[in-house]
């Protein structure tokens, strides 16, 4: 077989190796990922009618009484307060926002799970566009799971008093009475978590609801 042949095989061959993989990651990390899940318009609109999510049994729960008297711990003023991965709402925001804080408590402990949050608002474990879908849902702003690249298009420009979503194509975080939801921390991908510290919007779109 000649050289140039067996060449061109190779070529071929790298090709669709390549093709294949890109395909892969586009499944995760696009606006119309392998769920389906593309930004609908009613999430795009500008009129957002807020609804409240019907409370369910089997929803988890705040395992030490240590870290609170109650599920629902607050705190004066008009920023979220951090304490041993508990945030806990201030009492001048809406009460969907406080909800929203509430709920994300109870994903403290749950691992980064590439493609997590999206089939369901309820899994073992979340990536980063499960999560926000988690806390916008709980917020009353977002009836189905959406993908990283979804939330460049989602609600109005810009930053929000209370929730700014941080999108971009292949990562997705938010900032919720000054603390930032994030499955990203200094050790890599290690969780939806709360994070006191503040990161970089830089190649980021930021996004918001209309009120909020």
């Amino acid at each position: 077989m000649p050289a140039w042949f067996r060449l061109s095989l190779l070529a071929a061959a790298l090709s669709t190796i390549l093709t294949t993989s890109a395909a892969a990651q586009s499944r995760y990390f696009s606006g119309n990922d392998s769920f389906g899940l593309r930004g609908s318009q009613a999430a795009r609109s500008r009129s957002v009618a807020y609804y409240r999510p019907a409370p369910r049994a089997d929803e988890p729960k705040f395992e030490e009484a240590a870290e609170s008297t109650s599920q629902r711990p607050t705190v004066s003023g008009s920023r979220a307060v951090l304490k041993r991965g508990v945030a806990y709402a201030p009492e001048n925001a809406p009460e969907n926002i406080k909800r929203a804080i509430w709920a994300v408590n109870t994903l403290r402990r749950k691992p980064y799970k590439w493609g997590g949050g999206h089939g369901s608002f309820l899994d073992s474990g979340y990536d980063c566009s499960g999560a926000v879908s988690f806390a916008l849902h709980h917020a009353g702003v977002l009836k189905s799971p959406m993908a990283s690249g979804g939330f460049k298009e989602w609600g109005d420009r810009g930053m929000g008093r209370w929730i700014t979503v941080y999108a971009q194509k292949g990562h997705v975080f938010a900032v919720i009475a000054g603390l930032r939801l994030d499955t990203t921390g200094y050790r890599g991908n290690d969780g939806p978590r709360w994070r006191r510290d503040a990161r970089s919007g830089r190649g980021f779109t930021q996004r918001h609801v209309a009120g909020l």
